[in-house]
């Protein structure tokens, strides 16, 4: 499977809509009015009404698959669309042109919000240029140093994700500097422990091998020169990172470095959140979409 492939299946599914807070960004309509060409969902746009009817103009978007509703200010497109997927009257909430903190507080409200007791991640699905399959990372932009607790509950995301584009069976990496358990870094010790918690039983629907250095869980040549067998080394489905610093470099190497393709997602919550950046292209967003959509029947 390829990105593009997620665009297929998303479009599969019927009845969706997609909430937007602050939909009043070009990258962000560009993304919406190709979601209506694919027929991927419906919209709801919480926003400036004349900045966005302007942009939907401009972008030749079908307005019968949109609705508008003027809104004052970022901190109330961001809480009218939570209520709109709280409500169930959308089963997407997406960012738009607003600072990721002020829709995430609304995301985290005890009255309308959609934290359901869980840990909120990131999970990117990358499709890297010579790579056979789709590859995931996590934790790149949510958690920054996750306890032992908070790691299981990251990889249990990521494998729901994972399970909703077709893995049924994640292989998930719990990579470290190193691939050997050393006391004095706490995420070797982590990982072993999470690898013990997945073969009995803690943590389903998955295998998990670590501590892994990057380069042996995805090579299969380097684990061999590593002398390391195990059903996970050197084709992992799910990148596990320690914490947000090595996470952020990684997803950034691989949209600069390597030009890979991507999209993410917000786990964890009611329903997926799409909280892409403004540097994120409309072909990230509208991949993003694809993967939320598609994550909504996990």
């Amino acid at each position: 499977m390829n990105l593009d492939d997620l665009l297929i299946e998303a479009a599969k599914l019927r009845g969706n809509t997609v909430a937007v807070a602050s939909a009043e960004d070009e990258e962000v309509i560009e993304a919406v009015a190709e979601a209506i060409n694919r027929d991927l969902a419906q919209f709801l746009l919480f926003g400036n009404k004349d900045e966005i009817e302007e942009l939907l103009v401009k972008k030749g978007c079908n307005k019968d698959y949109v609705k508008v509703i003027h809104t004052r200010s970022k901190e109330q497109a961001s809480q009218q669309a939570v209520k709109a997927v709280f409500e169930n009257e959308a089963s997407v909430l997406m960012k738009g042109h607003v600072p990721t903190s002020t829709l995430l507080k609304a995301v985290l409200n005890k009255e309308y919000g959609l934290r359901m007791g869980k840990v909120l991640s990131h999970v990117a699905v990358f499709e890297v240029a010579n790579f056979s399959k789709l590859t995931i990372v996590t934790d790149a932009a949510m958690n920054i140093a996750p306890d032992l607790s908070q790691k299981e509950q990251i990889i249990n995301n990521s494998v729901e994700v994972a399970r909703a584009i077709g893995i049924a069976q994640p292989k998930v990496a719990v990579i470290t500097a190193v691939e050997t358990i050393n006391q004095s870094m706490q995420a070797t010790i982590d990982a072993a422990a999470l690898t013990i918690m997945n073969k009995r039983g803690q943590i389903k629907n998955c295998l998990i091998d670590g501590p892994l250095a990057l380069d042996n869980a995805i090579s299969l040549d380097a684990a061999e020169l590593k002398g390391i067998s195990s059903p996970v080394a050197g084709q992992a489905d799910i990148l596990f990172v320690p914490s947000i610093e090595t996470g952020n470099v990684l997803y950034k190497s691989l949209i600069y470095f390597a030009k890979a393709k991507v999209g993410a997602v917000i786990a964890g919550a009611k329903a997926p959140i799409v909280l892409t950046s403004r540097s994120d292209t409309s072909e990230s967003k509208l991949y993003s979409l694809a993967l939320a959509l598609c994550s909504t029947e996990k």
